[in-house]
């Protein structure tokens, strides 16, 4: 799968980071971090960007709203390593009534190791579309 949009390669143009040490289970035989773990990285970073928000995801599931992951794209250019540092930029873009966008930057030091892009959709408890709440919309970045 090719993304319909390419992330941004600088860190300032992203409105949220969040930093996460790389653990020594999440390194492989090779001694680099598995690339099953990054999608837990973007993972935590969503949860964590809502909380900063002061809008954590179980209130929104409260709502009864869930942000199903519909796509995933991660293009890897460096590996990381156990105990680095790592910091996930992250920005919300191309909302539509329920659906939206996340574009991700992993970076090192500053250096880039890798790019990603999610494709969410507000689902249900039964797993039916909804309307995303307006505040999340509020928060898109064009791209």
């Amino acid at each position: 799968m090719r993304p319909d949009l390419e992330p941004s390669l600088v860190a300032a143009d992203y409105p949220y980071s969040h930093r996460i040490r790389v653990r020594f289970a999440e390194t492989d035989a090779m001694g680099i971090v598995h690339h099953s773990n990054y999608l837990l990285y973007l993972e935590e970073t969503r949860v964590e960007y809502l909380r900063h928000l002061e809008r954590p995801y179980t209130d929104l599931r409260a709502d009864g709203v869930d942000l199903a992951v519909l796509e995933c794209h991660l293009r890897y250019r460096r590996p990381l390593r156990f105990d680095e540092q790592l910091d996930v930029h992250t920005m919300l873009v191309r909302p539509t009534r329920a659906t939206f966008r996340m574009a991700y930057l992993l970076t090192v030091d500053g250096e880039v190791r890798a790019t990603a892009v999610t494709a969410h959709g507000a689902v249900n408890g039964q797993g039916r579309p909804v309307r995303m709440p307006p505040w999340l919309t509020a928060l898109a970045i064009d791209m």
